[in-house]
């Protein structure tokens, strides 16, 4: 729950055009009940399902680039279906659009020069934390004190899964630069998104409307920025690579697009500190994937990591 009236802010700083959002939102509950916490965490599973498709791969940028675009296709057939979202969600999409190149460009950074269990859960962690620390100025929205327990918690939670070797992973400092960078980027694409899909409105169709239009168009910047770093030669083998990997690429951009879809129609109902943070129990997840296909190493410390954000969940959920 959140301390005060959701939206009594709204329109009155220039974050939401206030009295059009109330009146969509009028009877809307904003609490994070047991549906909604099962509905983020299985978007937390799809989450981390693609990010290890990419880990996994022999080209991250390439992955990265073909998950968002086959994602695009995906979404397409269901953008023309929902059909635009209004008016006012356009300012959020494009700032939305601009700071996912830099999220996809941070992304393959991690990969390229990190594990995945070590990048990921510091990309993940960090950015609920400063997502909280924000929400009172950004949206209004101020974590009860159980929240807050919740988000710190599950912040702490996945520093220890991230950080089960901290001697090893102080060695690796282009990854944690990427990584800490991320942390931020995502913060910020999670408020600017958290308030666009809130002018769509509360409905089913209205999220769809906001995040399919939002893929469609943010499938394409980042994969022709990487055709055109690549030159002649680079492009003959993004070619071929697309060519083997096209539909694990293509089931990644569906997971992507189910995790997000998920995530945002959450905050339409829940408030956005608390989604961002059960979002982000897609740690747990990826460190399992990673250490059973990955085989990357797993440990005490990882374990107790994953029971210190079991705790937080609940302590949001209770909040």
């Amino acid at each position: 729950m959140v301390h005060g009236p959701p939206f009594d802010r709204l329109g009155a700083n220039g974050t939401v055009d206030g009295p059009a959002v109330r009146a969509r939102f009028r009877g809307v509950p904003m609490a994070l009940t047991w549906p909604i916490v099962l509905a983020v965490l299985c978007g937390a599973l799809l989450h981390a399902g693609w990010n290890a498709l990419v880990k996994s791969s022999g080209d991250k940028q390439v992955d990265t680039a073909l998950v968002h675009g086959l994602g695009a296709l995906v979404a397409l057939p269901v953008a023309l279906w929902a059909g635009p979202p209004p008016p006012e969600c356009w300012p959020y999409m494009a700032a939305s659009l601009v700071i996912h190149v830099g999220y996809y460009i941070a992304l393959a950074g991690a990969y390229q020069h990190g594990e995945l269990g070590l990048t990921y859960p510091i990309m993940r962690g960090c950015a609920p934390l400063i997502v909280a620390l924000g929400s009172a100025a950004v949206i209004g929205e101020s974590p009860s004190p159980m929240a807050w327990l919740g988000v710190i918690g599950i912040t702490f939670g996945v520093a220890l899964v991230g950080l089960a070797h901290p001697g090893q992973a102080l060695h690796h400092g282009k990854a944690l630069a990427f990584a800490f960078a991320n942390a931020g980027i995502i913060a910020a694409y999670t408020f600017v998104d958290g308030l666009g899909v809130r002018q769509a409105g509360p409905s089913l169709a209205g999220v769809l409307s906001y995040v399919m239009w939002l893929f469609v168009l943010d499938g394409f910047p980042y994969p022709l920025l990487l055709w055109w770093r690549r030159g002649p030669q680079g492009r003959a083998q993004i070619a071929r690579y697309a060519r083997a990997r096209w539909p694990l690429a293509m089931i990644g951009g569906a997971a992507s697009i189910g995790s997000y879809a998920i995530a945002l129609w959450a905050m339409t109902r829940a408030p956005v500190a608390s989604v961002a943070a059960l979002r982000e129990t897609s740690v747990l997840f990826a460190t399992v994937l990673a250490t059973v296909m990955l085989k990357e190493r797993f440990g005490l410390q990882r374990a107790a990591g994953a029971v210190v954000i079991v705790g937080g969940v609940m302590a949001l959920r209770l909040g």
